[in-house]
């Protein structure tokens, strides 16, 4: 992990490695894309199907009035209570639904590779569970915080359409030097998103529905900012891959979330670097800060 606490290089900060210096996950049997077969039968022990069982346990009591309805209806209809999931299963009903499939990888995949995936409908998920020590906070993504955090969501035809877009997006910001003011507008929303309902604040965002302590912290701590969405205001926006996060971006509805990222990026990219780089705790003049739910 970057200790730096305003870093904003997404797809190469998660990118960490392990004390021995290489990438955590065995590549040895993976095809071009990263894909390998996710052995289900013979990969995963008794001990890390109770591992997943707990993790599950713990996030099941935090989401209910905190996770938008679309992820707990998912989820629910998921039935991954009791298991690591089998990927040939979920994806079987997922492309039912959106025409989505997951593909199993070893870990983390390159930008270009991931990006692939996406514009292609195909949503990666990391084979490996985390350990016992790391039950409340693991720095690469696992198969918990991949298939919990992001797979319900794909099955909202808007959503899925927009992390499709969002694929296709990558592709072309790596040919136009963009990847850093993309990787801002992927951690804010898809990891760390919220979203308004008639209750009040909800989550969508992977990493925050994944975590233990920020499910409650984002919606009801005095501490974060909590900013309409806005696409140009969070790509200059540096964020925390070390803590929780400072400020959080609130979209209406993912029919906003799919809208206001459908145009052109190319022009905006060339504005953004001219321009400064916010801090992640960063609240402009006139700008509204949401209060937390109470």
């Amino acid at each position: 992990m970057s200790t730096n606490p305003n870093t904003d290089d997404f797809f190469a900060t998660v990118a960490t490695k392990s004390d021995s210096g290489a990438l955590r996950g065995d590549y040895s049997q993976a095809d071009a894309n990263y894909v390998v077969a996710q052995n289900w039968d013979t990969f995963y022990t008794p001990e890390q199907h109770a591992l997943w069982r707990r993790l599950y346990a713990r996030q099941a009591k935090l989401i209910p009035g905190r996770a938008c309805d679309v992820f707990i209806d998912s989820l629910k209809a998921l039935d991954v209570s009791q298991g690591i999931p089998r990927f040939d299963r979920t994806t079987e009903a997922l492309y039912k639904a959106t025409g989505w499939q997951l593909v199993a990888v070893p870990g983390l995949v390159p930008d270009h590779t991931f990006f692939e995936h996406l514009a292609n409908r195909r949503f990666p998920v990391t084979v490996w569970l985390r350990e016992e020590h790391e039950f409340d906070y693991i720095v690469e993504p696992d198969v918990f915080h991949d298939f919990f955090g992001h797979v319900p969501l794909l099955f909202n035809p808007i959503f899925a359409d927009h992390l499709q877009e969002y694929g296709k997006g990558g592709l072309k910001a790596l040919k136009l030097d963009g990847l850093a003011y993309l990787a801002r507008l992927y951690w804010y929303t898809i990891e760390f998103g919220l979203i308004r309902s008639e209750q009040g604040l909800r989550i969508y965002g992977a990493g925050i529905l994944s975590s233990g302590g920020e499910v409650e912290y984002c919606l009801s701590s005095d501490q974060p900012r909590r900013v309409p969405f806005q696409v140009e205001r969070i790509m200059r926006t540096l964020y925390k891959i070390d803590s929780y996060q400072e400020t959080y971006f609130v979209i209406d509805d993912f029919e906003q979330l799919f809208n206001d990222t459908a145009p052109d990026f190319t022009p905006l990219y060339e504005r953004l670097k001219q321009q400064d780089a916010l801090p992640a705790n960063t609240l402009l003049a006139g700008e509204t800060n949401l209060p937390p739910n109470r």
